[in-house]
């Protein structure tokens, strides 16, 4: 369930203009960006995006950029980006920063079949070269493998599973994960070629045998990129709630906040399950979301992370 909350009618005019008008004189009346923008859902954004164009020939995003700062500025030009071009400037992101290929890992897995492949156009249209490439050639060994049998998977969607097969290959990771050793070929062959649905029951199955998640045997202080990166790609496919719930915790536990992280969680989500994420934030850790998240941000920031999450501040 989404968060946003959206007027009952707008217009696109009128809400061009009146940002146009929040960005003459002496600063920026911020009021108004989050006002509009912090209750439009993606179809009304694109619309405000090209009448602004067409009234004031220029990029509203370009403006914004000029006229806002810092964490409030990163939220809001990712909130005005359509999700697959949003989704393609954060792999590029984690890309070219070389550190944090779990938000690949998250985009692949998480998103849909179809809603990867608009992300892999998006990229190639704002880059001018494939999100495979990318990840190929920053790079290598089991990670590599892992990374673009990910981005460039196209998995059946349907609710069959093979019982059978589940069986046979929650043995598969159980060897590969023991002590770390073992086949990697076959785990990354498993984790990039079979459903959603044949997984979770491959990690069902792994829970039934073994007494334990497969995940809590793959990740401590000695694990290296591609354990990390294999730890994400099982949590985001068997529970994507519990996945962005753990995201945000840890953006907001860590000795000084994790922006990028809690940025891209309420931006991402706020217009699909963000309500449920904030929900079971509330039952791990008995503080509402909001309050987390005003306790540990500022400022416009804060306003606009609070009016995504459907609470004004």
């Amino acid at each position: 369930m989404a968060t946003l909350v959206v007027p009952n009618s707008n217009s696109p005019v009128e809400d061009a203009e009146a940002l146009h008008k929040s960005f003459e004189g002496w600063g920026t009346d911020e009021k108004t960006v989050i006002v509009i923008l912090g209750h439009r859902t993606v179809y009304q954004r694109q619309q405000i995006r090209r009448v602004y164009e067409e009234i004031f020939q220029e990029d509203l995003v370009k403006r914004l950029e000029s006229e806002i700062k810092g964490d409030f500025e990163k939220a809001v030009y990712r909130w005005l980006l359509e999700p697959a071009d949003r989704d393609a400037v954060l792999a590029n992101v984690a890309i070219k920063n070389g550190k944090n290929y779990n938000v690949i890992v998250e985009i692949a897995t998480i998103l849909s079949p179809e809603e990867l492949l608009a992300v892999r156009r998006a990229y190639l249209n704002r880059y001018k070269h494939s999100l495979e490439e990318d990840v190929a050639a920053h790079t290598s060994g089991h990670l590599r493998q892992l990374l673009v049998g990910l981005v460039t998977s196209y998995r059946y969607v349907g609710d069959e599973i093979n019982p059978k097969l589940a069986q046979t290959e929650a043995e598969i990771l159980h060897d590969a994960v023991k002590e770390k050793k073992g086949s990697y070929e076959e785990t990354i062959r498993v984790l990039t070629t079979r459903s959603k649905t044949q997984l979770v029951a491959t990690f069902n199955r792994y829970r039934e045998i073994h007494g334990t998640s497969i995940s809590k045997k793959l990740v401590d202080e000695g694990s290296d990129e591609f354990q990390r990166a294999l730890y994400t790609a099982i949590r985001g496919i068997n529970d994507p709630i519990k996945y962005y719930e753990k995201v945000v915790r840890n953006a907001i536990k860590k000795v000084g906040t994790d922006e990028d992280a809690l940025t891209r969680v309420v931006v991402s989500r706020a217009e699909k399950d963000l309500k449920i994420i904030s929900e079971v934030y509330y039952k791990r850790n008995s503080v509402l979301l909001e309050h987390a998240i005003a306790k540990e941000t500022s400022g416009d920031y804060k306003k606009f992370l609070l009016t995504l999450l459907g609470k004004e501040d």
